[in-house]
């Protein structure tokens, strides 16, 4: 048996900010990170971005020096036992703590019956999977309109490949933007290139001879690719906490000290069902600042720290030459004012219901956040005539 002062499950952006939150407040209590991946912490949102503007691999990387943190990786913990504080890896080692946290992030959604060849995009492997395709061959389908879709069609356009996108929505985005801008990114996205193939779904994906991939389409569209990409969205991995009799509801449930109904074990990150506090609602967030800005939080708690979850995490998203910083309840069937200084190119989207602003979408408008999320948190009564104007960079 290994003891630990601190375990950590899980290997990711929250892993790795919880033990630089630890360190901040206990600087000798030994820490183990058990990490499925086989790499070390790294930084998730340039696999979909910089990385593929000339960003250099290796920038994506965290540093770990000085944090004398023990990584495990390559291996998963499948069971946990509260009463003993003991958690068991895959391979049979047992592990003792006096304080755990989970940030054991998502699984992708996946196609069913889905060809081997398909890239769930999500890790770094798949990155570099996906760049060496892009280097033998210029075909490629992306399948799913989201957030993951639309940035991976952006970046693989603008290597010189040619894109198909998949999705059953009719617009990209469409159930984040006002249906108006959803239509104007489908033709930007047109006029970049991108083949888009709206309101529909895969019927099949097959290895062809030859190597090549077939995805067939519902409507028996055949389409031929070096690469296939999907981007389904996540299940958060709440298979250890449910072991464990840890409460559970979309997520691993955390109050506003990102305790679990544990007292001794902690979740962060995407896994993690917290109480807004700006929102008035339980939710979680799969993005890098919840994930960053949480579990440093959920470190320092666990070293002996009483501090409260109050932070509304943002998130944000390049396009092409497009792009936008976003907080709040994002949600194409919201109440919606648009209030746009260059009609889909430069504007502030405000999302309302009851009057009240929930969400704000800062559409090639910068360093708004903070004024945003107070917007959100005042819940006072707003119309047209008292938002225009309201937020400008």
């Amino acid at each position: 048996m290994k003891h630990h002062k601190y375990l950590i499950v899980g290997g990711g952006m929250a892993a790795d900010s919880a033990v630089r939150g630890i360190r901040k407040i206990d600087q000798e209590g030994a820490i183990a990170m058990i990490c499925e991946e086989r790499h070390l912490p790294y930084d998730r949102p340039p696999l979909s971005k910089s990385l593929w503007k000339d960003t250099p691999y290796e920038s994506i990387w965290r540093d770990a020096e000085g944090l004398n943190v023990a990584a495990h990786v390559g291996k998963k913990i499948v069971a946990l036992d509260p009463s003993q504080k003991t958690a068991t890896d895959d391979v049979g080692n047992v592990y003792t703590y006096e304080k755990l946290l989970l940030a054991t992030g998502g699984s992708v959604r996946r196609l069913p019956d889905s060809d081997k060849n398909i890239i769930y995009f999500r890790t770094a492997d798949d990155y570099c999977k996906l760049r060496e395709l892009s280097e033998q061959g210029p075909d490629f389908v992306v399948i799913g309109g989201g957030f993951i879709g639309s940035e991976i069609s952006a970046a693989l356009a603008m290597n010189n490949q040619r894109v198909t996108m998949i999705f059953p929505e009719n617009g990209i985005g469409a159930r984040v933007y006002p249906q108006p801008l959803a239509e104007f990114i489908n033709s930007y996205y047109r006029e970049k290139g991108v083949t888009i193939l709206a309101s529909e779904t895969v019927k099949s994906v097959r290895t062809a001879a030859g190597g090549k991939t077939i995805v067939t389409t519902k409507n028996g569209t055949e389409i031929s690719a070096d690469g296939v990409v999907a981007g389904l969205g996540i299940q958060p991995n709440t298979e250890l906490a449910a072991q464990a009799g840890l409460a559970i509801d979309n997520g691993i449930i955390v109050d506003e000290q990102l305790r679990t109904s544990n007292p001794d074990i902690y979740a962060a990150g995407d896994v993690a069902n917290f109480h807004s506090a700006v929102l008035d609602k339980r939710m979680r967030v799969e993005h890098e600042d919840n994930s960053n800005v949480m579990g440093e939080m959920a470190g320092r708690n666990m070293a002996g720290q009483s501090d409260t979850y109050r932070h509304q995490p943002f998130f944000y998203s390049d396009l092409f030459d497009l792009g936008y910083e976003a907080v709040g309840e994002l949600d194409a069937s919201l109440d919606i004012i648009e209030d746009w200084k260059e009609p889909f190119r430069k504007g502030v989207i405000y999302y309302l219901r009851n009057d009240q602003v929930r969400g704000v979408l800062l559409w090639n408008t910068w360093g708004q956040i903070d004024a945003a999320t107070r917007l959100i948190a005042e819940k006072a009564t707003h119309s047209r005539a008292t938002l225009e104007g309201k937020i400008t960079d």
